[in-house]
């Protein structure tokens, strides 16, 4: 009897091993990346990267928006900027969340890559990114002029990806 209690907990521990193994082989891991489209962009109030108080982040545009989380210590983001400066000078609006960085850093990175946005707000805790439901960054969201999700893009922006989410915002 004693023998069966000491192998019991080994019992135990390799039938939740099973369970978890069952469990991740059907579940998964990823969730919906497109779970916002559809709905209305989180209301945040951000402090922007100049200063000052926290500001609504729609107090930064009036109509159709790209709204782009990114971060200076963020590779795929340095690949991004390019697509991002040339979406600029084509007049598309886009606001960026610095996402888990510090001011002087985002300066520093958007010195160096371009600043491609009409405002730049600040996410140090990551608040905004739990809001905006990322994974990861950089990701970008279409937001109609209603405020309302209308595409998202997970990862560095193409060329391609850039000209879809713009054709989303009428630009």
């Amino acid at each position: 009897m004693t023998r069966w209690l000491a192998i019991l907990p080994l019992v135990v521990l390799l039938a939740l091993a099973a369970l978890f193994v069952g469990y991740g082989l059907k579940h998964n891991p990823h969730f919906n990346p497109d779970a916002l489209v559809g709905r209305k962009a989180p209301q945040l109030s951000l402090a922007r990267l100049e200063g000052g108080p926290a500001r609504p982040l729609r107090s930064a545009y009036d109509g159709p928006v790209l709204i782009n989380v990114f971060g200076s210590w963020c590779a795929p983001c340095v690949e991004e900027a390019p697509a991002l400066m040339a979406m600029k000078q084509q007049g598309v609006p886009i606001v960026g969340i610095a996402y888990k960085d510090t001011p002087e850093k985002t300066k520093v990175f958007l010195e160096r890559y371009g600043d491609p946005f009409q405002a730049v707000f600040q996410d140090p805790d990551g608040r905004a990114g739990i809001e905006f439901g990322i994974s990861g960054v950089p990701e970008t969201f279409a937001v109609g002029a209603d405020g309302t999700v209308l595409a998202k893009h997970v990862g560095p922006l193409t060329p391609d990806a850039a000209e879809k989410l713009s054709e989303r915002i009428g630009r």
